[in-house]
């Protein structure tokens, strides 16, 4: 548990890499994208948006995991109050194409096809699910406060044998755990874990002040998303980039991040038994 402490604290800094910021609509598709500063063969995450959110509420997550070696891009698509979640998830696919397919930088940059994932927050989170069962070549999905989406998040979850990290926010009163982020766990096809953070709520993972709050229940929590960022950068650089440092962090239960037992409560299998949350590298 000590080590485990450690290197979430450790994970809640900056890492080592200088940060570059760019725009996604100059290759096509409206949204932003953070990179190292230079690397060959690099990791990348399409992350989906919440729920009226625009990109700019992630800037922080996003240069997170840039600063530790990771593309992270987020298209800024399916904005509106009425959003199609198949073409959000789409859109998170092609956004993998283009860091993938596109120079980035100033050509000191380059992502490895085989090293790509999605996440996402809200709806996000539930399209980055729609885009993981779709798409084969997605090799790992974080979400934060994922939301059922039409079609449905934890049906196609039934899809996905990548790993996944589901965190869900006990203060949540826009997507609960329950028939949310659980639901959509507990169908995975592939290793999975569900965790809980008690004093978060649907928005904890966003940036500053925005008129959706006006709509949408929860604020920022500093707390909350220093955990989050260093959660989903130790599960995207382990499955990944096949590094084992941070396996003590993904394999064991922290406070602010608790680990949801999936056989404990587990009735929907015909046999009794249930599934396993692992956390190993894939």
């Amino acid at each position: 548990m000590a080590k485990a402490k450690q290197l979430l604290e450790d994970l809640t800094f900056p890492g080592p890499h200088d940060v570059l910021r760019g725009d996604l609509a100059l290759v096509g598709l409206p949204g932003v994208v953070y990179t190292p500063k230079e690397g060959r063969g690099l990791a990348a995450v399409a992350f989906g948006h919440g729920w009226l959110q625009p990109t700019g509420q992630y800037r922080e997550l996003l240069r997170h995991l840039a600063s530790w070696g990771i593309v992270a891009a987020a298209p800024s698509t399916q904005g509106g109050p009425l959003p199609s979640h198949r073409l959000l998830a789409d859109d998170l696919l092609s956004t993998l194409d283009m860091v993938t397919n596109v120079r980035l930088g100033p050509g000191a940059i380059s992502v490895d096809p085989e090293k790509v994932g999605v996440g996402g927050h809200s709806v996000g989170g539930g399209s980055a699910v729609l885009a993981a069962a779709k798409e084969p070549k997605v090799r790992a999905v974080g979400t934060f406060a994922a939301a059922q989406t039409m079609p449905s998040a934890s049906t196609a979850a039934g899809q996905v044998r990548c790993p996944g990290l589901h965190l869900a926010g006990g203060d949540d009163l826009v997507a609960p755990a329950q028939g949310n982020a659980e639901a959509i766990a507990r169908a995975w096809a592939g290793p999975v874990q569900l965790r809980t953070m008690p004093k978060a709520s649907h928005l904890a993972v966003t940036d500053g002040m925005h008129w959706s709050r006006l709509l949408v229940h929860g604020k920022p929590n500093r707390a909350a998303h220093r955990t989050v960022r260093a959660l989903l950068t130790a599960f995207f650089l382990t499955h990944l980039t096949g590094t084992t440092t941070y396996l003590p962090l993904l394999e064991e239960s922290v406070k602010a991040a608790k680990l949801v037992d999936l056989d404990e409560a587990d009735t929907d299998s015909a046999t009794g038994s249930g599934r396993t949350a692992l956390a190993k590298a894939s």
